[in-house]
């Protein structure tokens, strides 16, 4: 007992228990807390994040402050912000936004919509469940180019299924020109890029609706409860963490989507169709990549906004 005394209370390996055994750990050539191994690991992916994230992005930034017409490659020039003002006086701009809020708000909501009742439905035990899970995701899988083509050979004018079974019920008396109108150009690529999202909602939903402790739907069944009142009072409250976040992410996604309206009306007709992310790419491609990239920036900006709160929501939960 007296050697143990000794021994822990001796300074050159310090009190047993504090602060000062670090010392030892070190002169016994023991691996120290803190290691940069972990940061060399790290390294290959923020290298490559560098490279096609950061980098074309503080480009963007650059160029939107500069006269950046490939038209006139000898003539690019820094700006200051001329492009900013001049998007600012861009009516068509600002119709291009209000499109997207539209776009957005329609999409995303009818997405979550459908994709929530597909979730509840998927969630029961049938005959053939697994099969009806693996077919509905066939939307989501299947990428924008086919998604738009497809559609655009269901809404054709001339030899259209749609135009067909309409005219077989009797609910039209001729064939429609869905994608050559103003009035139904619009609604044609929100239908469809509803249908590209339900998937997406159905399985993020289902994994949460399968986390759900079954107790609580018991309990509320003894209490009395109708499946309307279970809805709100449990499943609802239940997928709150996973509603906010998938509907943020949609809401991102399709802000930025091109490929299904580029391909299915591009913009038109007289860019009644046209959203702020279909403006900005055929500014780029008509190789104004300054007033593209100023636009561009005013985009990432906005959405910037509605990224704020899934980041408190990440930080907060660790």
């Amino acid at each position: 007992m007296i050697k143990h005394k000794r021994f822990s209370q001796n300074p050159r390996f310090g009190k047993v228990g504090s602060g000062s055994g670090l010392l030892t750990s070190r002169r016994l050539g023991k691996t120290p807390k803190y290691s940069v191994w972990p940061y060399v690991l790290l390294l290959p992916a923020l290298l490559i994040v560098m490279t096609v994230v950061f980098i074309p992005f503080g480009n963007a930034i650059l160029m939107s402050f500069k006269f950046y017409d490939l038209r006139y490659a000898q003539d690019i020039r820094f700006i200051g912000l001329k492009n900013y003002i001049d998007v600012a006086k861009d009516s068509l701009f600002w119709d291009s936004l209000l499109r997207t809020l539209i776009w957005v708000a329609l999409g995303v909501g009818f997405q979550f919509l459908f994709g929530f009742c597909l979730a509840l439905l998927l969630n029961r035990n049938f005959q053939g469940r697994g099969l009806i899970r693996s077919v509905s995701l066939i939307p989501w899988v299947t990428p924008g180019v086919l998604i738009a083509l497809m559609w655009r050979w269901i809404y054709d004018g001339n030899y259209g299924v749609l135009n067909d079974l309409l005219l077989r019920a009797g609910l039209i008396a001729d064939k429609i020109p869905f994608l050559a109108q103003r009035s139904t150009a619009f609604p044609a690529a929100v239908l469809t890029i509803i249908w590209q999202g339900i998937p997406f909602f159905a399985v993020m939903l289902l994994a949460g609706l399968q986390g759900v402790p079954s107790e609580l739907y018991e309990a509320a069944d003894m209490d009395g409860a109708t499946r309307i009142q279970k809805l709100f009072r449990i499943t609802v409250p239940s997928l709150k963490n996973t509603i906010f976040i998938t509907t943020l992410l949609r809401i991102i996604w399709v802000s930025n989507s091109v490929d299904i309206i580029a391909n299915l009306t591009e913009g038109g007709p007289a860019y009644s169709s046209q959203t702020l992310s279909v403006y900005i790419f055929s500014k780029g491609n008509s190789l104004n990549l300054g007033y593209a990239s100023a636009m561009a920036i005013i985009l990432a900006l906005l959405l910037s906004f509605a990224a704020i709160p899934y980041l408190r929501s990440i930080f907060k939960s660790e």
